[in-house]
């Protein structure tokens, strides 16, 4: 899922990051990493940006981590990714404060950020990924004593400039392997976004299903598929057909709620697959 030099299980994506990987070492303690905020958007004055991580250590054990910071993405169908290099790579230009720390059983330790922009670099919005990593004891005596390493992420956005998303929604799809109601939203415009969707599904209009999505992360100049339904893994009980999904994507920007609606066709089939 990743593309970063360790062979690194993902365990949990909420926006924020949290992986683990297994080492052999003295301690056999899990250590329980937290991060928040899980997102950070700020805007630069005069190329320069301060904002505070909270890295909470929610194990019975003290641990020792690291501070360090990649460019990443998001794919097509939301699958996170961390990059070798990007044209709008926040890391270059950002400072932390510790860079390694070790922090008490059931507390937290405050990192701070410094994102420092060189005048000359052009407009736009510059991004990276910020990890705190548990670090592995030196000593590895047996086998028989596993540790593990986490670590835990906060993505984050600084504009230099003035920058805004431009969203609009694409088509609606569904897959049938995977028994998945989706909408495809392209993101013209050169910040990234963070909508929800709000959603009515309807036959001969007759309104079906409805609901609500989670905020999904939207790169600037980019598009995704966001997830509107995950049908059972037994047949979808929605005939085949043509239904119509219709409704609006809502987010924050400049401290404002913004809405688009939208309404399209969509062409539901049998399942074929299993759910994953």
């Amino acid at each position: 899922m990743l593309n970063i030099p360790r062979n690194l299980i993902p365990l949990i994506f909420l926006g924020s990051i949290t992986f683990s990987s297994v080492f052999l070492c003295q301690n056999n303690a899990n250590a329980q990493l937290g991060a928040s905020p899980i997102v950070i958007e700020s805007q630069a004055i005069r190329g320069r940006s301060e904002s505070v991580i909270n890295i909470n250590n929610a194990s019975d054990e003290a641990i020792r981590v690291r501070i360090f910071a990649a460019p990443f993405t998001y794919k097509r169908e939301g699958q996170f990714k961390t990059l070798s290099s990007s044209d709008w790579d926040l890391s270059p230009y950002l400072q932390f404060s510790p860079r390694e720390l070790t922090i008490s059983p059931r507390s937290s330790r405050k990192i701070r950020l410094l994102a420092l922009l060189d005048p000359n670099l052009p407009d736009g919005e510059y991004r990276a990924v910020v990890f705190a990593e548990t670090l592995v004891p030196n000593s590895i005596t047996s086998a028989k004593n596993v540790g593990m390493v986490t670590r835990v992420g906060t993505t984050v956005y600084i504009q230099k400039g003035n920058q805004a998303p431009i969203l609009a929604v694409n088509n609606s799809s569904f897959d049938v392997q995977q028994n998945k109601l989706r909408l495809l939203v392209q993101n013209q415009g050169s910040a990234s976004v963070r909508p929800l969707v709000s959603w009515k599904l309807k036959q001969n209009g007759k309104v079906i299903d409805r609901g609500k999505t989670q905020p999904a992360t939207i790169i600037a100049f980019n598009q995704r598929n966001i997830l509107i339904k995950s049908l059972s893994n037994k047949p979808s009980q929605l005939p085949s057909g043509q239904y119509e999904l219709s409704g609006k994507l809502v987010w924050k920007q400049d401290d404002k709620y913004q809405s688009l609606s939208f309404q399209v066709p969509v062409n539901i089939s049998q399942y074929v697959g299993e759910a994953k």
